[in-house]
């Protein structure tokens, strides 16, 4: 079966990441993958082709429209013929039905299924295009054959955004446990990068800098921690997340955290940096199923994470949850767990990771998907051929 898989880009975002570890959990033998960019792949890209799917971009610029990425990505899906389509993201949503549509007649169209991967965007903080993407998605979603989501909480929240699809499944994520998992070594490397005290409590967060992850909630609840216990230190990695951001910078002043933020940028190894923690933390105004969450409770690590999609469902007892945007309740979730001794951390995270292992794994995930992509290309069969 061959499928196609449309995504807007190929950073280290949360759905960049999961189109690559289903890439990597699928039956190559079964189905035959082919991924198109809507633009230049980044890191991600080398992970996908590392999978053995085939890489292809549509040479689009972030934020410009192109008409020509339409009439390109119309002759892969003509050279490629596949029997899904699936979208990953928006803009990829909207473009991979309307090129679907375009390149073939109905008797011959491929299945398109989209993938819902949020639970809310303050569309306020991003470009107009997107909430009118957003919006006319709604309009049209009762045309492709499925959407996908990966929590619950994106189905509530785009039904009440108008999404009215004719079938709707959960899928959540899964989590590579063999990956992501305990590394006694990682504290006292991530340590000594940092040039802090081996004895020094480390507080983290690895998301992207985007206004929907709240970085500057972090950093004022890290101002607020910081005052109490001197020993914690806290860090920060993904993209843009790095020492030339003056946001945060300034805002870290105003924190007056003093060299206690420590900001590494993108990194290639999140597992050995989250391994390397006391306690994660998602400070997110909105989100459907925070990789990171699992990432962490694979690798041993408690967390405290806003009540934001299923956020709460994935902590469960291995940490807290907190209101969104405010600093206060999560510097007192942080100090409440940092407070613990340290094996009674360490049982919470074991306890986390056991329930990732259970609950989330991979396999599963993996397997939910190809019960959808089979599903679909029988009843595109059957619509082809009524009499076969």
């Amino acid at each position: 079966m061959k499928i196609l898989h449309l995504i807007t880009a190929l950073e280290t975002g949360g759905a960049e990441t999961m189109l690559a570890k289903l890439l990597e959990s699928m039956d190559a033998g079964l189905y035959q993958p082919v991924v198109v960019s809507m633009i230049k792949p980044g890191l991600m890209g080398e992970r996908i082709v590392a999978s053995g799917a085939e890489l292809l971009d549509l040479g689009m610029s972030r934020g410009l429209p192109s008409p020509l990425a339409l009439v390109r990505l119309v002759s892969l899906l003509h050279e490629h013929h596949p029997d899904v389509v699936q979208t990953w993201l928006y803009h990829a949503d909207l473009l991979g039905l309307v090129a679907a549509r375009t390149a073939f007649p109905l008797g011959r169209r491929p299945a398109v299924a989209w993938n819902l991967r949020c639970s809310f965007m303050d569309f306020s903080q991003y470009r107009r295009s997107t909430a009118w993407t957003v919006r006319l998605c709604a309009r049209l979603s009762g045309l492709p054959d499925a959407v996908a989501a990966n929590s619950r909480a994106a189905v509530d929240r785009h039904i009440s955004l108008g999404y009215s699809p004719r079938r709707f499944e959960v899928i959540p994520n899964g989590f590579d446990a063999g990956l992501f998992r305990s590394q006694p070594a990682a504290a006292a490397l991530l340590r000594r990068e940092l040039g802090v005290p081996p004895e020094s409590l480390l507080v983290g967060m690895a998301a992207r800098f985007d206004p929907m992850k709240d970085h500057r909630t972090f950093v004022r609840a890290a101002g607020i921690a910081a005052a109490q216990r001197p020993d914690v230190h806290f860090v920060c990695c993904g993209q843009g997340v790095d020492p030339e951001n003056e946001q945060l910078d300034r805002w870290a002043k105003q924190a007056r955290l003093n060299g206690r933020l420590h900001l590494l940028g993108q990194r290639r190894d999140v597992e050995r940096f989250l391994a390397g923690l006391d306690l994660c933390a998602s400070s997110s105004m909105g989100e459907s199923f925070p990789n990171v969450l699992g990432e962490a409770l694979c690798c041993g690590v408690p967390c405290v994470a806003t009540d934001v999609g299923d956020s709460a469902a994935i902590v469960g007892r291995s940490g807290e949850i907190v209101r969104p945007g405010d600093p206060d309740a999560l510097a007192r979730a942080m100090l409440r767990l940092l407070d613990l001794p340290a094996a009674e951390r360490s049982r919470l995270g074991c306890e986390g990771r056991m329930r990732m292992i259970r609950d989330y794994s991979l396999e599963a995930m993996a397997a939910r998907y190809a019960r959808l992509y089979d599903s679909l290309a029988r009843t595109g069969r059957e619509m082809k051929d009524p009499g076969e």
